[in-house]
């Protein structure tokens, strides 16, 4: 895969599967990156009680080992329909700017695609998202106070989006 701006060949060898030993540092990490109080989030109300993926989920780590990004995927229904939230996906301040994030992302939306997920969604920044495919989702509705402008999904399967309506809900097995 041919990288962009700023993807090191040290960016490029450290990422890694997240295992469980990576859990709170992973945790410190996000606390570091988004406002006090993210776990009010609607998205967090999706993931508690409910593993992330663990196939998906990864790390970024420097030569010295210090962590420098990590990207979490959880399974969530969309009317029913099994689907992918992407998220968090957060860059150490000291290693933003050097494509990292993007780095994460992408690896990570190839796993799911071999893994033979059909589609993803997230809550974010159309601008950043839409680099990696993503664009808003008509008809899905995250739980409140979520702005649906912010709501946008990605198809790893052709059509995998199509008729594919209604409420967000947490994953039930």
């Amino acid at each position: 895969m041919q990288g962009s701006r700023g993807e090191t060949g040290a960016a490029l060898s450290g990422l890694a599967r997240e295992t469980e030993d990576d859990w709170w540092e992973v945790e410190a990490l996000y606390d570091l990156c988004f406002a006090p109080g993210r776990e009010a989030l609607s998205s967090y109300r999706l993931r508690d009680g409910v593993p992330p993926v663990a196939e998906l989920s990864r790390i970024s780590r420097d030569a010295s080992g210090i962590l420098g990004g990590a990207i979490r995927y959880w399974p969530v229904r969309v009317g029913g329909v099994k689907a992918l939230l992407l998220g968090p996906v957060a860059v150490h301040p000291t290693r933003q700017g050097e494509g990292l994030g993007g780095l994460l992302i992408r690896e990570s939306l190839h796993a799911a695609e071999r893994l033979g997920w059909e589609r993803v969604m997230l809550v974010g920044d159309a601008p950043y998202y839409s680099r990696f495919g993503f664009a808003r989702l008509e008809g899905v509705e995250m739980p409140p106070p979520t702005n649906p402008e912010r709501v946008l999904g990605l198809a790893l399967q052709p059509g995998a989006w199509d008729g594919v309506t209604g409420e967000v809900t947490r994953f039930e097995g």
